[in-house]
């Protein structure tokens, strides 16, 4: 005879399929009750009761994660709480409405007094009882070691080499003021700062083409005026860390819950990198008929190395990437190659281009022994027009780092992300600010929060699931991320190891490195929606997945919003990557434009409740 309800909950050591529907099934609950028992406590009820907890799939994962039954049992009354809460909150607000009538929540914007430093404050108050959480979170818990390593390795190859083939650009550009050294520690001693210091260290700061462009852009301006190029340079710094600093303390970063997903700005920089290996490409293949160098000199088994090793690099490091999706191999040693996607290209088709077809000479980046590094700019250089101007060239600057900044944290802070110890974007702000001042006197490379560096960080330290749709479609949810700084920290570390190994870099060759832009464009497409919505104009209707914007918007709406972007894309691109260094010089602004663009123009073409949802 049962005189009360019992419960009995079995986690399997392995997924078991019990049939269509039911597959990959992790958990078996069974439930006992007592048969004249109310309805509300009867087997059925209680049943429902945790069907709708393990819908929740943060919880799901902490079961996961539980390593004794007293864990797994606290996960659970943590839980339960959490349901009878949510339960009593959606009871009372259904009666405040009147039995649960439809209703609208309306944000408004009133005319607030401006509170200098509050955001920063804000931040510090929010992040700092988390800071000891961030370098335990990277060492304690299921496969975190795993990750941590695999992550490690993905940071110091995803931002070593594009600082190796920026800084062949740099060298390029700056006449070899700045080179591939100048990369390297400007990328260890910024990124190690922005580690131990920053709000939210799941952001990784890179230097970026647009920056290394913009270089470009103030070269011109000393040339054609007659200036010392390091004053001018590290003034134009100074300038940009002033106006950071000024857009931190009046919480400019606000103006950023304005910018809708990003996705136009996402698109352009994954089409800068894949664009920066094609023009390398092209030029690899155009050389003049007078030139004189016994690497390059029309020799055509040049050409095919150079194209074997970038369409190589991408190819292997796209197969592993998606090699979770195949059904070779175990779950674990999947997960693994996965991991492991973007070191283990760069190697294996470094060891082809260096010792398999060494009999094909290949160009190498250029190193200078002993280059003194920490030379103070000659600021004494500079007449007093001059200053005005790099402070013009400053204000211009802060207007990139703003958007580059604030947009990779708001991507990393997504709600998709399941990130759980808040944001800090005022505070990261003003330490890029601090941190690109310091790099300025010194002429080193300016560094901030960059795509698609920071929201890959996010993905390599994190537990994902995949869930299939029922149209079948199969789509990947993330379920837990470890926000750690000992990431960013030791992958730093071993960055500025490399300046003492610069000579074995170079075996890494450059169509190697355009490989690596190549995949970090072309990975980067993957989720952008924007990119989807393309993709939709040339797929029949009948094909079209079941995303919440193809169910709720119409279709000729959905393609007039996406054709308005791509405008706007255009318009972009023809500012960043046409080679006219005044149009370079007012990108920042261009790229500021679209926010009136988006709340001004964009209502009068398309219905604001379709916007609102293209928006969610």
């Amino acid at each position: 005879m049962v005189n009360k309800s019992h419960v009995a909950i079995a986690r399997l050591r392995n997924p078991l399929n019990l049939g269509n529907k039911c597959e990959e099934i992790q958990f078996v609950i069974a439930i006992i009750a007592p048969k004249k028992e109310k309805f509300t406590k009867n087997a059925v009820e209680i049943g429902r009761t945790f069907s709708s907890m393990m819908c929740n799939r943060n919880f799901r994962h902490s079961l996961m994660r539980a390593e004794t039954e007293k864990q797994f049992k606290e996960a659970l009354i943590v839980q339960s709480a959490k349901y009878k809460r949510q339960v009593t909150e959606s009871l009372s607000e259904d009666a405040d409405r009147g039995g649960g009538e439809e209703f609208e929540v309306r944000y408004t914007a009133g005319a607030t007094k401006i509170q200098m430093g509050r955001g920063i404050y804000d931040d510090i108050k929010r992040r700092l009882p988390h800071y000891w959480s961030d370098y335990k979170d990277g060492v304690v818990g299921k496969h975190t070691i795993h990750k941590l390593i695999a992550t490690i390795l993905f940071l110091y190859f995803a931002c070593l080499l594009p600082d190796i083939a920026f800084g062949t650009l740099y060298e390029k550009n700056t006449n070899g003021i700045i080179d591939v050294q100048s990369c390297i520690v400007s990328q260890t001693l910024g990124g190690l700062i922005f580690a131990f210091m920053s709000g939210q260290p799941m952001l990784i700061l890179v230097t970026t083409a647009p920056l290394a462009l913009y270089v470009k852009v103030i070269k011109i301006v000393s040339t054609e005026f007659d200036l010392d190029f390091k004053a001018m340079y590290a003034m134009t710094g100074i300038w940009n860390g002033i106006f950071l600093l000024l857009q931190s303390v009046t919480n400019a970063s606000m103006l950023m819950k304005y910018s809708t997903r990003h996705e136009i700005f996402g698109f352009f920089i994954a089409l800068a990198f894949s664009a920066d290996a094609i023009k390398a490409t092209i030029s690899s293949n155009s050389y003049p008929l007078n030139c004189v160098s016994k690497f390059f000199c029309c020799r055509p088994e040049n050409s095919i190395l150079f194209l074997f090793l970038m369409c190589g690099t991408l190819w292997l490091g796209i197969t592993l990437l998606r090699f979770d999706e195949s059904q070779f191999l175990s779950a674990t040693k999947r997960e693994i190659l996965t991991d492991y996607a973007l070191p283990l290209s760069v190697i294996v088709f470094s060891f082809f281009g260096s010792y398999v077809f060494r009999q094909i000479p290949l160009e190498q980046f250029n190193y200078i022994p002993g280059k003194e590094i920490f030379a103070l700019a000659p600021f004494n250089t500079l007449p007093p027009l001059a200053h005005v101007g790099a402070m013009g060239l400053g204000l211009c600057l802060s207007c990139l780092f703003f958007v580059d900044q604030n947009v990779s944290a708001a991507l990393v802070n997504s709600p998709q992300n399941k990130l759980v110890k808040g944001p800090a974007y005022h505070w990261d702000l003003m330490l890029v600010g601090i941190i690109n001042t310091f790099l300025s006197i010194f002429n080193l490379p300016w560094v901030h929060a960059a795509l698609p560096h920071s929201p890959m960080h996010v993905k390599a330290l994190a537990d994902v699931e995949q869930h299939v749709t029922n149209v079948g479609t199969v789509h990947d949810e993330i379920v837990n991320v470890r926000e750690t700084r000992l990431t960013g920290i030791l992958s730093h570390v071993l960055i500025g190891l490399s300046l003492l190994f610069v000579n074995v870099l170079q075996y890494v060759p450059i169509p190697v490195l355009q490989g690596l832009f190549l995949y970090l464009g072309l990975s980067s497409f993957s989720g952008n929606q924007l990119f989807d919505r393309m993709m939709l104009i040339f797929t029949e209707g009948s094909s079209y997945p079941p995303n919440h914007y193809v169910r709720k918007v119409p279709q000729r709406t959905l393609h007039m919003f996406t054709l308005c972007q791509v405008a706007q894309l255009g318009v972009v691109a023809i500012f960043g990557f046409v080679d006219l260094y005044y149009l370079k010089m007012i990108f920042p602004v261009v790229i500021l434009l679209l926010l009136p663009i988006r709340h001004k123009i964009m209502p009068k073409i398309i219905e604001k409740k379709y916007l609102a949802v293209l928006d969610s």
